[in-house]
């Protein structure tokens, strides 16, 4: 089976040689691992016949319900007809491998073979892909010819754990939405979705034996500002159900000893010190962890893990298992007798001993126990443990070197609650590391799989703490608005069809233009399914300095969409130029191009950031100003000071003047929060070509965090506007 996959996948790289741009015409997201494209193309109609194998009647309802909702086509559905329009059958000796298919369009018919359900429905994505984008519509689009490519691919996952996190916890995604993602997942092959279901902030699932787990738990907050919800087991088991057929694994996270703190809230002798907590409604990580001293925590445990594997078919159990802190447990007598017992030298052992019991609990039920890293690195674990690498991809060489098996989500790549870039507009994300660009997601290192491999696959992270970090992201239910759902989409994709070409492809199969170039078409689709992705900025084919100009020349990152751009620093919009060719201009940093779609929704602008080094002595930047933000008579600048002020003290304010010709006077600094008035500074002074630097001292005595803070001050040209600057901002005492 091996050989024949690796087989495959040579074939594969030859085909493509042979093929050239004909072969990457089949833009196939994640790249299929044998591709022989034939002359023509197949007309679907309406009148065609739908044949499946009798266990495949789920997926091929899935089909028929995907294609009719976008054509109109009734087809009629036989079992087992040999001479049908489409056919879906499972054949294992066609196609060896789980979860592999063989799809074959030729001027007749189309045959989808399957290894096993999974593969079937698999072959069923790949072929939806090949139809033009439209086949995603919930509506019906009439002037849409159906045609298909005349092909032959066979294809098979080289990682057996493709997934997806999701984070339910911090923040309630309804059962609707979840839907929608194992949907979105499901398009791109990816296999397994952990719902990170317990956290110090919601408490997600119902347990019939301890109901104050969703009554208190679940809800943070009172009244109108109540914040919260958990899924029913009845609506659990609807989500299984769904991701079943999609053939996606749904994996429940039941968070401990830390990150617990909505289970604490409820049933606080859960806890070393039995104080009574409420849910957060901010975002922070508890140091209250459950008590492995008590009989009852682990009577707890072993009630809710018992509702939990009875409800997931899973044979995996997510216990969590992160960013424990010990202080409870070093203060504890009842742990502190457990240690004394089990013969335990470091408190970190104790969560070693509970991923013990709690393993050897689960593998008499036949699951077998995931964890973030921590889980191996916490005491020695007996029974072999799943371990999610959080940290970075080398990480993996603890699971090998203690027995575990592993799954790469190195927050370096795969946690898409980080944003994409550091231009000035991107979405409010977490902060803690650099930006990962769809590019840098892509690139991950990422070794082949074997039966013998500690890694089993790959995960992509969303975190949904944003929403309980200072600004609340959620939808105001009045409006009738689903902010939280399209700020969830805008992270995840596209990078989420990245994390799938990881998990599927082999190493020789991933080149990141050749994706770059595959991808140009998905956006389209990802529209018509009604995603909120972030949509790319315009690609620099070129940036060339002659006769003094810098010269750009561009291409869209979408197909069909249009780019529009300025030269003056401002930021493009509607009625702003097209770009049709080359662009010159005086200074990079002048300018702005986005990616305009046919929905006219546009991508942030290209941003070039100024070289601030020659001013470093002058502090952090802040905002820089042009002819387009100064008014041309006397008037005043407002810029932002919110997270470069921070705290109470003295500062220097230093205007730096950096080019031009025209002086610029400036006059009267008056600093805000909000719209209150809070400090007035007079100083009159010129910028011109003998004094280039202003500085102002400013005192901020009510510094309140959370809070926006602004300054404001008088501005008047002389001889025209011309002048360009920046502003530094340096606390002083």
């Amino acid at each position: 089976m091996k050989h024949w996959f690796l087989k495959m996948a040579a074939m594969s790289i030859t085909m493509c040689a042979a093929l050239g741009m004909e072969a990457q015409s089949i833009a196939v997201i994640p790249q299929p691992a044998q591709v022989e494209r034939q002359a023509g193309t197949l007309l679907l109609t309406p009148d065609m016949t739908l044949a499946y194998d009798e266990l495949l009647e789920e997926q091929a309802t899935y089909l028929k319900q995907v294609v009719y909702r976008s054509t109109g086509f009734q087809w009629k559905t036989e079992t087992r007809a040999k001479r049908a329009d489409i056919v879906l059958k499972i054949d294992k000796q066609q196609v060896p491998q789980e979860e592999g298919y063989h799809l074959v369009v030729d001027s007749k018919r189309v045959l989808i073979s399957g290894h096993d359900a999974g593969g079937l429905f698999y072959g069923i994505q790949t072929f939806l892909q090949l139809l033009p984008p439209a086949v995603y519509s919930s509506a019906l689009q009439p002037d849409v010819e159906w045609r298909v490519p005349q092909v032959s691919i066979a294809d098979a996952p080289d990682h057996p754990w493709r997934g997806m996190m999701l984070d339910v916890a911090r923040y309630f995604f309804d059962k609707e939405f979840v839907k929608k993602y194992i949907d979105m997942m499901a398009m791109y092959k990816l296999n397994k979705l952990q719902l990170h279901l317990i956290d110090d902030s919601g408490w997600r699932l119902e347990i019939k034996k301890y109901p104050r787990l969703t009554e208190v738990g679940a809800w943070s907050g009172k009244d109108e500002k109540r914040l919260g919800g958990f899924y029913t087991q009845d609506e659990i088991r609807e989500l299984i159900a769904y991701a079943a057929v999609r053939n996606v694994e749904i994996i429940p996270e039941i968070e401990f000893p830390a990150h617990m703190l909505s289970a604490v809230a409820a049933y606080p002798w859960l806890s070393c010190t039995g104080v009574q907590h409420e849910v957060p409604r901010q975002h922070f990580i508890s140091r209250d962890l459950m008590c492995v001293g008590k009989e009852t925590s682990y009577q707890f445990l072993a009630d809710v893990l018992e509702e939990t594997v009875n409800l997931f078919p899973s044979n995996y159990i997510n216990i969590g298992g992160d960013e424990a802190v010990y202080d409870r447990w070093k203060e504890c007598p009842l742990c502190q007798k457990v240690m004394e017992r089990e013969g335990l030298k470091n408190v970190a052992d104790l969560q070693g001993y509970l991923t013990n019991v709690v393993a050897d609990m689960m593998a008499k039920k036949n699951k077998t126990v995931v964890g973030w890293e921590e889980i191996i690195q916490r005491g020695k674990v007996d029974q072999q443990v799943v371990a999610v690498m959080w940290h970075g991809v080398k990480d993996t060489i603890q699971a090998t070197q203690s027995g575990h098996k592993a799954i790469l989500a190195p927050a370096t790549h795969l946690y898409l609650d980080f944003p994409e870039s550091k231009t000035p507009g991107e979405i409010k994300a977490a902060t803690w590391m650099p930006p990962i660009s769809l590019e840098k997601c892509y690139s991950m290192e990422m070794n082949d799989y074997s039966p013998e491999s500690t890694v089993m696959g790959v995960q992509g992270c969303f975190w949904s703490d944003q929403f309980i970090h200072g600004t609340i992201l959620q939808e105001l239910e009045p409006l009738n608005e689903n902010r939280s759902e399209n700020y969830a989409e805008y992270l995840t994709f596209p990078r989420l069809l990245a994390v799938a070409e990881l998990g599927w492809c082999k190493t020789a199969q991933r080149n990141w233009p050749d994706f770059h170039q595959r991808i140009r078409t998905h956006y389209t689709r990802l529209d018509y399914k009604n995603c909120n992705y972030r949509i790319p900025e315009p690609d620099i084919v070129s940036m060339k300095e002659k006769e003094g100009k810098i010269w750009f020349e561009l291409a869209s990152p979408i197909e069909g969409a249009s780019i529009l751009y300025t030269v003056d620093g401002s930021y493009p919009h509607t009625h702003s130029k097209t770009y049709t060719g080359p662009v010159a201009v005086d200074t990079k940093t002048d300018f702005r191009a986005v990616t305009m779609t046919d929905s006219r929704r546009c991508s942030l602008p290209l941003y070039f950031a100024p070289d601030y080094s020659a001013y470093k002595q002058y502090g952090t930047f802040v905002a820089e100003w042009s002819p387009r933000t100064i008014a041309p008579d006397a008037g005043k600048w407002r810029f932002e000071t919110t997270g470069k002020m921070v705290g109470n003290g003295t500062y220097e304010l230093t205007f730096v003047r950096t080019r031009g010709k025209s002086p610029l006077n400036l006059g009267t600094l008056i600093q805000y929060k909000r719209e209150e008035k809070l400090t007035e500074v007079a100083v009159q002074g010129k910028l011109d070509a003998s004094h280039s630097t202003l500085t102002y001292r400013v005192e901020m005595n009510e510094f309140e965090a959370g809070l926006p803070f602004y300054i404001e001050v008088d501005t008047r040209p002389e001889e025209g506007n011309d002048v360009f600057g920046f502003v530094f901002v340096k606390k002083v005492e």
